[in-house]
């Protein structure tokens, strides 16, 4: 067993940048990793223990009760000491590098060693994966063998902003959604929540000095119809907001698992709950209720009024003391300026600034409450709306419209955050046949959530403004949290390993092998994850298809093996237009097997986009093709792709 310890050193000393093995099943994906096939692995027994550095005993008594409470073993928690075979053991190192680690797995021993906790957290992290996925289980899981193989990782991050997002304000999550949420985004390495919390709809956090805001805020007085969204559906709902101490309980479960929490108080707009119960903050002056249509609403808050921009910091300060988070999210985004325009104190500001339009008074807003938090030791960051009519240097940018946001602000010098609603909005469709789930429309496949490079069309020497890449969960179709689950899970995943792993060490079939790997781990958590789509047996793309219907053939020969009834679903992932379908056939020797008509579309809205085939013979040794009648609507700029699925 020595000479296998020493085999590992010295590897881990030799090798300067191994490639990520593919045995090891791990997302994301690893740095660098070195495996030693053939020897025995380590197995975890009933009389191990986490010997752990004093700077780590927070990340050990973690483990040790999330690996107890599967296994069913003690596994107690000790400072400093030698370890015997079958311990865990944390080591300081100064020399990893920040939130990295290197872990040694070898018959005897586990070694996990790192510079800081987020380090030792993510190496342990990693250890869960090696284990068999039953290590999940939050009760005893008896007749499992807990081995991990022999392997050397030497890891850390590409990005400090690996985030996900929760919106409790269109529909209201509650405690139990933020903790599983949290669970699972620590198992993957990801390190942000930005947590949505007030909107048009409902206003979730109790403000100490203005109660009333949340009171009124909270309740609405009914809800776009699930499936019927242009409808009322009749039903009051709330009042639901977060206390602060639930907030600051919250906040420090999030900060046990080296996860941070960004609130998100949006301003100027997107704020009609709070002017449900100060009306007097608005350019009009009308009392109406929390909206409950979806959408922009034109009331925002009057920058015209000294009240106005004193309650927003009054509001802040009490933010800044319950999320010590590094940046606040202070929105700017969908601010529409038609009560600006007409308003006489927002002009009077407009004068007295020397201000151009409302969009540099938004700017001036904008600057307002970011100067404000720079006074409180916070940094502001925004939505890529902010970046219009200036931005002042400091404050950070989310860019949410395509990624030319955040190519412009890093560009001037601005850290970004990349979450573009081309690759990370998940209130999108997925790409599932038959999917059970309402979404906005359009769709973003795993596959084309794990296509996004947040650098690209960043210079080289400016890449480095890019802090962070984020996966948004809008909730205006998320009920709850199986719901939430099933959007965000696996596709967070791919933001995970976008915001950890070289990109040039990254590729769609192998991310995909680990995902399909993944599920087990899922199914232990508890975790709703949508299942993968199909891989597309073909695709269209950008000025492939007119706008007259014609005739579009892809080979699917590999796939249609056998008599059986298949189901084709084309599914839009980009583009100006959608793509129109007449009908969908099999063919093979220029004759038709079987054939479906009926008109479909695919775009920001999907109509009867799956097409049923019933196969009740295939030609021995025929190549068949998927011949479609399709068209683009008004444009040829449309992309997407085509599955094929046998009905089981």
């Amino acid at each position: 067993m020595n000479r296998l310890r020493s085999a590992a050193l010295t590897a881990a000393v030799l090798l300067a940048a191994w490639p990520a093995a593919a045995a090891v099943s791990v997302i994301p994906k690893p740095c660098e990793v070195q495996e030693f096939p053939g020897t025995a692995p380590f197995r975890l027994y009933d009389n191990a223990a986490i010997v752990a550095d004093p700077a780590f005993a927070g990340e050990a008594v973690l483990a040790s009760e999330e690996l107890g409470a599967s296994t069913g073993y003690a596994l107690p928690v000790t400072e400093g000491g030698r370890p015997k075979p079958g311990d865990i053991v944390f080591v300081r190192d100064a020399g990893q590098p920040k939130e990295g680690y290197c872990l040694t797995v070898t018959e005897d021993n586990v070694r996990i060693a790192a510079a800081d906790g987020a380090g030792a957290f993510y190496g342990y992290q990693t250890l869960r994966q090696l284990l068999p996925p039953e290590i999940y289980a939050d009760s005893p899981v008896r007749n499992v063998e807990w081995k991990a193989p022999c392997v050397v990782i030497r890891d850390r991050p590409r990005l400090a902003w690996r985030g996900t997002h929760l919106d409790d304000a269109r529909h209201f999550m509650g405690p139990e959604a933020f903790r599983a949420q949290i669970d699972t985004m620590a198992a993957y390495k990801m390190n942000v929540l930005h947590w949505h919390i007030t909107d048009d709809q409902g206003w979730r956090i109790e403000i100490r000095k203005y109660p009333e805001i949340a009171e009124q805020g909270s309740v609405r007085p009914c809800s776009a119809r699930r499936g019927d969204r242009g409808n009322p559906d009749g039903t009051p709902y709330g009042p639901y907001f977060y206390t602060q101490e639930q907030i600051r309980e919250l906040v420090a479960y999030a900060a046990r698992r080296h996860v941070t929490v960004v609130p998100e108080i949006d301003m100027p707009g997107h704020m009609r709950a709070l002017l449900a119960s100060h009306p007097e903050l608005s350019c009009r002056g009308e009392r109406r209720p929390p909206r409950w249509q979806w959408g922009v609403d034109e009331d925002i808050i009057c920058a015209g009024n000294d009240a106005a921009i004193a309650m927003m910091k009054a509001i802040l300060d009490e933010i800044t003391a319950l999320f010590p988070s590094e940046f606040i999210h202070i929105g700017g985004d969908e601010a529409p300026k038609t009560r600006w325009n007409a308003c006489p104190k927002c002009q009077a500001r407009i004068r007295a600034e020397g201000l151009r339009d409302a969009h540099h008074l938004q700017s001036w807003f904008i600057g307002t409450m970011a100067r404000h938090l720079e006074s409180r030791g916070r940094k502001a960051i925004g939505w890529d709306e902010i970046l219009e009519g200036g931005l002042p240097q400091g404050t950070a940018v989310m860019s949410w419209r395509g990624s030319s946001g955040g190519v412009a602000a890093a560009k001037l010098g601005h850290q970004v955050v990349m979450s573009p609603n081309s690759h990370c909005y998940f209130d999108y469709g997925q790409g599932i046949a038959d999917d059970p789930y309402e979404y906005l429309g359009a769709n973003i496949t795993l596959e084309r959530a794990y296509a996004l490079n947040p650098t690209d069309g960043i210079p080289g020497e400016m890449q480095h403004y890019v802090i962070g890449v984020q996966g948004n969960l809008w909730s205006e179709y998320i009920w709850d949290l199986r719901d939430l689950q099933w959007k965000a899970w696996p596709r967070c995943t791919a933001v995970a390993e976008i915001g950890w792993t070289p990109q040039a060490q990254r590729g769609w079939a192998d991310f995909r092998r680990r995902t399909l790997d993944n599920y087990a781990r899922f199914r232990a958590m508890g975790v709703n994850a949508a299942p993968l789509p199909a891989e597309p047996v073909g695709r269209w793309s950008s000025g492939e298809i007119p706008t007259e219907y014609v005739t579009r053939t892809w080979d699917v020969t590999e796939t249609v093996t056998a008599p059986g009834i298949y189901r084709v679903t084309f599914a839009f992932t980009g583009g100006y237009a959608r793509l129109d379908i007449r009908s969908a056939a099999f063919v093979a020797g220029g004759r038709v097997l079987c054939e479906d008509r009926h008109d479909g579309r695919t775009g920001g809205t999907h109509l009867a986009n799956t097409y049923q085939l019933l196969l009740r013979e295939l030609p021995a040794g025929a190549r068949v093709t998927l011949s479609a009648v399709v068209r683009t609507d008004g444009s040829d700029d449309s992309n997407g792709t085509v599955t094929v699925t046998r009905v089981p």
